[in-house]
């Protein structure tokens, strides 16, 4: 039902926009659902402390309580604080906008309210995009809009009205990527690859870090996985970076949609050369970089502490990435980041050298082969490196992992990796470091599919990770008939479709022939 819910939105979403560009229009429509979730939020939070003040057996009891006191109480910021709830002022509640919806001026109306919730709330200080009075949208859309943000946050639990703002959230992030073919400029990564990179490192506790965070989907997909497993809030602490002031905001409104704390740094900037998180170590680490960056160097970058094996080329930042993720990282620490997959064989400049450093200080642990078309604005193959600082287990080898042919179709053009192909790979890569989800299940390599490979052979393959090189043919099973049997039932077969294929020739040229057309 909710998937029918976000289609529908979107698709009615998508039709107000009219002619105008879908990059600007995201931050019109992201920014609308963040208000609604903040009204609807502290509306929640003022109900549930109306009942707790009236509860003689809570803690929250007050006693000889008139409408002043009520009032007064209502009105002290700490007890929303408390839960990360954000204060929102009468003028500024969802209910008020939506009573002015049709109103000419109700452009300007959002923008003071965004203003006077940042006030407010430090927190928000610089994030929320003030852009509704200017917006260029014809007559009415706007209010519309308005009206259709309405329908989102459905039943009277508060919990679960929340969780589909961060869904209709996120879903709407992707649709955006999609219509716009990019996202601010960097390459989209798609929900299942984001997925399919938080399964295997598994953050159930601990700090978890995106050097490139955009609009932060990992790092809430970070937060579910380790709520699906026993995780507690507050067991996952979210670190991230983003370069895009626009993305930036996004992503802090996405967090916090989804009721998170988090770190995004100071301001908005590039994670090469002003790093927001200097002094972080984290548990894991996770990026989706836009593919191949030729312009990330400065000279300040010369013999950076965080090129421990080696100095990436000013043309390329595929081992920047990697080894300021390793820089990142607690001695027992993972991290897993998707490239384009020149970086898993390529030796221009110094990667080559780059590369053979990292396998022989065995920190590569796992390289995956993704299937092609799943990203959105572009159509280069892409591969998963997952690194470990100090291996625990299964040291001296690395699991490679092909999943090229695992894809499915959505549409003519877009493929995705279903729940069943992530669950696979991710129980896989579990049973090879010896933590199966399935009690008793053990790794085996699968010809095709999978192999752990010790770094000797590795180093005679020229230190390539492509995982087509390791895991072999696929094994073809065999129904015991020989080759004769088999050429004869095939000849038969074309026997019989050009025997049908004289006889279609001959009815045809009977036809033609009863119209006088000879030949």
């Amino acid at each position: 039902m909710l998937d029918d819910i976000k289609k529908t939105l979107w698709a009615t979403a998508d039709k107000l926009r009219a002619n105008m560009d879908a990059a600007e229009y995201k931050h019109l429509v992201l920014g609308l659902i963040f208000v609604k979730y903040v009204s609807d939020t502290f509306a929640a939070r003022r109900a549930e402390l109306i009942s707790r003040f009236a509860d003689a057996s809570d803690d929250y009891f007050l006693h000889d309580c008139d409408d002043e006191l009520l009032a007064a109480e209502l009105e002290d910021r700490d007890y929303y604080r408390e839960v990360n709830v954000f204060w929102v002022p009468e003028s500024s509640r969802w209910e008020a906008l939506r009573a002015a919806a049709k109103q000419p001026d109700i452009g300007k109306r959002i923008d003071d309210a965004l203003t006077v919730i940042e006030v407010e709330n430090p927190k928000l200080k610089g994030i929320l995009d003030k852009r509704y009075g200017r917006a260029q949208l014809p007559d009415g859309k706007l209010g519309e809009l308005v009206d259709l943000v309405s329908k989102i946050g459905f039943g009277d639990d508060p919990s679960k009205a929340r969780d589909v703002l961060g869904q209709v959230y996120e879903y709407f992030l992707g649709q955006f990527a999609s219509a716009e073919g990019k996202r601010g400029g960097d390459d989209y990564t798609p929900r299942s690859v984001d997925w399919l990179l938080v399964s295997v490192l598994a953050p159930v506790r601990g700090q978890v870090y995106d050097p490139c965070c955009g609009g932060a989907s990992t790092l809430v997909l970070a937060h579910e996985f380790s709520r699906l497993h026993g995780g507690k809030s507050g067991d996952v602490s979210i670190y991230g970076q983003e370069a895009n002031p626009t993305t930036w905001c996004l992503a802090a409104m996405h967090l916090a949609i989804r009721g998170l704390d988090f770190k995004l740094g100071r301001e908005p900037s590039d994670t090469f050369t002003h790093n927001q998180h200097p002094d972080l170590r984290a548990d894991f680490v996770v990026a989706g970089p836009p593919f191949n960056i030729s312009d990330w160097w400065h000279a300040s970058l010369t013999g950076d502490p965080r090129w421990e094996y080696g100095q990436p080329p000013a043309g390329n930042a595929n081992y920047a990435w990697l080894q300021h993720m390793l820089h990142h990282l607690k001695p027992t620490g993972r991290a897993g980041i998707v490239l384009a997959n020149g970086s898993m064989s390529s030796s221009q400049n110094s990667e080559g050298e780059i590369r053979k450093t990292m396998v022989e200080a065995d920190v590569v642990e796992v390289m995956i082969a993704l299937p092609g078309q799943l990203f959105f604005n572009t159509q280069i193959p892409a591969c998963l490196w997952f690194l470990a600082k100090q291996k625990t287990t299964r040291q001296g080898e690395v699991l490679f992992i092909d999943a090229r042919k695992l894809g499915s179709m959505i549409s003519r053009v877009q493929a995705e990796l279903t729940d069943e192909v992530i669950e696979r790979i991710g129980n896989t890569v579990a049973a090879w470091r010896g933590q199966p989800v399935t009690e008793g299940a053990t790794y085996a390599d699968i010809p095709g599919y999978c192999r752990s490979v010790p770094l000797a052979e590795i180093a005679q393959h020229g230190h390539v990770l492509t995982p087509g090189r390791y895991v072999g043919a696929e094994e073809v099973e065999d129904n015991d008939e020989d080759f004769a049997t088999k050429m004869q039932q095939l000849t038969e077969k074309l026997g019989e479709q050009m025997a049908r294929g004289a006889e279609l020739d001959a009815l045809i040229r009977g036809k033609l022939g009863g119209l006088g057309y000879e030949f």
